[in-house]
C-alpha cells in the first residue's frame, strides 16, 4: 500500500513490492501445477487395461501416457516371465495405508497393476491377487 500526493510518496507498508513479487510467483506457479494436473484428467494418463491369454501364454499390459511419441504405452510379456504377484504397503502424504498389487517380472522389475486412486480395500486387493496368482500359477510376495 502506498499514498501519492504531487511530490511526495510514502510507502506505509515495507516491503510490499517484495511480497507482491513472491505472491505472483506463487500465482503463476499455481497455473502451471493446475493446467497439469487438469491435462493429465483430461487425457487420460495411466488409464489402460491388462489382458491375459492362457492358450496363448501371452501377457499384454496397455496404458495411455503423455502426448507425443510415447502415447500408447504396450507391453508384451510371456506368462512363464512371471515370476510372482506382489503386495506391497506403501503410505500417502496423510500417512494412510496403501496396498498396491505388482507383477514381478523376470529380468524387468515391478509392473503396478492397481492405480493408486482404486481405493480398493485390503480384502479386495487380496482376492484380486489370489485370483490372478492362481490363474498364472506363480506364488504371492507380501511386503
Amino acid at each position: 500500500m502506498s499514498w501519492r500526493s504531487e511530490r511526495i510518496w510514502i510507502e506505509l507498508i515495507t516491503g510490499s513490492r517484495k511480497t507482491r513479487i513472491v505472491m505472483s510467483f506463487y500465482g503463476i506457479a499455481g497455473l502451471f501445477i493446475s493446467s497439469y494436473l487438469w491435462c493429465t484428467i483430461l487425457w487420460n494418463v495411466g488409464s489402460g487395461y491388462d489382458r491375459f491369454d492362457r492358450k496363448e501364454g501371452i501377457v499384454c499390459i496397455f496404458r495411455w501416457g503423455f502426448p507425443g511419441k510415447n502415447r500408447r504405452i504396450f507391453l508384451r510379456l510371456l506368462m512363464k516371465d512371471i515370476q510372482s504377484i506382489r503386495i506391497a504397503v506403501k503410505e500417502d502424504i496423510y500417512a494412510r495405508r496403501i496396498l498396491v498389487l505388482y507383477m514381478e517380472i523376470r529380468g524387468q522389475g515391478a509392473i503396478p497393476l492397481t492405480r493408486t486412486d482404486e481405493n480398493l480395500t485390503p480384502r479386495e486387493i487380496e482376492q484380486k491377487a489370489a485370483e490372478l496368482a492362481y490363474f498364472l500359477r506363480v506364488p504371492i510376495e507380501v511386503f
